[in-house]
């Protein structure tokens, strides 16, 4: 499925939507350029499973557990990560395959790690269209 939003808004909103339908043992990940709107969407994701906590990319931390909504969600930001392995320190498994849903901001770093099934969210800019233009391509 391809989307694209003309605001900031529309994305959150997108991520939303797609958060409402998350079930639990559920993977996504995020994959764009600096800039593109990853933390926004995942912002709406998590006020989609129903997050109240103010969700920020968990730059520095890698992983940001919120568990007052519909199922745990475990966000992470793997930007900073240097080697895949480094994910094993944290205990990445745990979290890719439990109750709850794993969302992944820069998911192209550890690529090798991420399970088959998960579903893949890719947002582009394309300053032509507008500097608040994203196309959003899911893999459901």
């Amino acid at each position: 499925m391809i989307k694209e939003t003309l605001s900031s808004e529309e994305t959150y909103e997108l991520g939303r939507e797609l958060g409402k339908k998350a079930v639990p043992g559920e993977v996504y990940t995020l994959v764009g350029d600096l800039g593109t709107g990853k933390t926004v969407f995942a912002q709406g994701f998590a006020e989609g499973m129903g997050v109240r906590e103010y969700v920020n990319s968990p730059t520095f931390t890698i992983l940001q557990i919120y568990e007052e909504g519909r199922m745990p969600l475990y966000h992470f930001d793997v930007y900073r990560i240097e080697e895949p392995e480094e994910m094993e320190e944290i205990g990445y498994e745990d979290y890719f395959y439990s109750d709850g849903v794993a969302l992944i901001e820069w998911a192209d770093l550890i690529e090798e790690l991420i399970p088959k099934d998960a579903h893949r969210v890719v947002i582009s800019k394309d300053l032509a269209r507008g500097s608040d233009f994203r196309r959003i391509e899911i893999d459901e």
